[in-house]
């Protein structure tokens, strides 16, 4: 069975192009931010976002180990997604082709650590304002966690609440009752 973070690298790099703009808004052990510095390659822009020091220092590592860091084009910011709107360049606002989230805990390190349920929603509604016309942001979230399952409803509920003349949404509910849920949106192209 396909893992749902590899479902996300497939729908990633069916719209992102060498020279874009993209956000890995839970760096977590760096795979999201190599896999979105190998879409937009060494002409594109990537921002990597974390609380924690150890997850920006694996996600350093990961892309020098790939010969892909680079800090005029690669940034890791060890500060929260809510951060994001403050972080992103303004030439880059509205010019944003992707923006990943793989919510809960940094794999291998202390699980009481987790996405929390506001600074998500904040992030997510900053990453949507951030989006060019057919940007995508998806959204891996987890409910098996203490405060995952708030955490998803909250994110499902903004998602619901979006104008669909102005975004289109999909949701891959599992079969499972604690499986991770993916959600993926895009803005939609404006009529002209």
């Amino acid at each position: 069975m396909e893992r749902l973070t590899e479902r996300v690298h497939q729908i990633l790099s069916a719209r992102l192009n060498a020279g874009d703009v993209a956000i890995d808004a839970t760096a977590g052990n760096g795979h999201d931010t190599l896999f979105l510095a190998q879409a937009v390659g060494p002409t594109g822009h990537v921002y990597a976002f974390d609380v924690q020091p150890v997850a920006i220092e694996q996600t350093r590592r990961r892309l020098e180990a790939a010969g892909l860091f680079d800090d005029q084009t690669i940034h890791l910011l060890n500060q929260s997604h809510a951060e994001l709107p403050d972080n992103i360049p303004p030439e880059h606002h509205g010019q944003i082709a992707a923006v990943t989230f793989n919510l809960g805990y940094l794999p291998g390190a202390d699980k009481s650590l987790i996405t929390q349920t506001e600074s998500t929603r904040q992030a997510v509604e900053a990453a949507l304002s951030l989006l060019r016309e057919e940007g995508l942001l998806t959204v891996v979230a987890y409910t098996g966690h203490p405060g995952g399952a708030e955490e998803t409803e909250t994110v499902a509920a903004l998602f619901q609440s979006l104008s669909q003349e102005e975004f289109s949404v999909e949701v891959t509910t599992p079969s499972k009752e604690h499986a991770p849920r993916l959600f993926v949106v895009t803005r939609r192209r404006k009529s002209s």
